[in-house]
């Protein structure tokens, strides 16, 4: 694993102490928790449903430098659940109108734009240059070959699905190993193989309600904090499986396949 080049920090000024409150009286944060966050970089792969509220959450958390991916212009019909943008947006870059969100929301994060589609040239160069990375993609080439480099770079990967009314989400280190000592899962070891083409639908073709990518996202966000500031339990080796039209949340727990 090879890790990124190391950048000192400068310590959190008056007005991020003042910011950040809330994080620095939480016993499990902290301001070495914050000094952690502000140290930083995060790629968030998809600046859509699932990266809007992660984007968002993530600069009002204080991550020193958010890096953002995608070669798509905002549309009309990107609104409904897309809410790092608005209708002036429309026609530009994602990543040039998430950019301006995040500065709106806290001027001292830092914002790297990628306006490109991620491909087998450029995925690891990418993804080497962060501590740890979120997808946000909507198609399954891209969410393979994320899982993929990462697992090869050795970084972090917060990935998460959804679809109509339902949404996943996980953690996947398999370059690690867990307390039981044995190798943490990959993609693969949870999905093999990337369903024909054709078999599943779109969002544009079966639809999604708009709050959904809002508590996915959300969730992913939370999960990148965790493991940035070194706390709780995250989800290596399990699968949470929300069910907003019953409002149902589960875990179950999945294991390297031969290894």
């Amino acid at each position: 694993m090879t890790e990124p080049a190391a950048v000192t920090t400068p310590p959190l000024s008056g007005p991020e102490i003042a910011r950040y409150a809330r994080h620095i009286v939480l016993r499990d944060i902290g301001g070495p928790g914050q000094q952690k966050l502000k140290a930083a970089r995060v790629l968030i792969v998809g600046a859509g449903g699932l990266g809007a509220p992660a984007i968002q959450y993530l600069a009002a958390a204080g991550v020193g430098t958010l890096g953002l991916v995608d070669d798509d212009d905002v549309s009309l019909s990107n609104l409904q659940r897309q809410v790092i943008h608005d209708t002036a947006a429309i026609g530009r870059p994602k990543v040039e109108s998430a950019a301006e969100a995040v500065v709106r929301i806290n001027p001292h994060v830092a914002v790297e734009t990628h306006a490109v589609r991620l491909d087998a040239g450029n995925a690891a160069a990418l993804v080497a240059a962060y501590d740890v990375v979120v997808d946000g993609s909507d198609n399954f080439s891209t969410r393979y070959l994320l899982a993929d480099t990462a697992a090869a770079v050795g970084r972090p990967l917060v990935t998460a699905a959804i679809g109509t009314f339902d949404g996943s989400l996980t953690v996947l280190m398999p370059y690690a190993t867990g307390d039981d000592g044995r190798p943490n899962p990959g993609y693969r070891d949870l999905f093999p193989a990337p369903p024909p083409p054709g078999t599943v639908p779109t969002c544009a073709e079966a639809g999604v309600v708009g709050a959904l990518p809002g508590i996915m996202g959300s969730l992913q966000a939370m999960e990148v904090i965790k493991l940035v500031c070194g706390i709780g339990e995250p989800l290596v080796g399990r699968l949470l499986l929300v069910d907003t039209l019953r409002m149902r949340f589960e875990t179950i727990r999945y294991r390297a396949r031969g290894r």
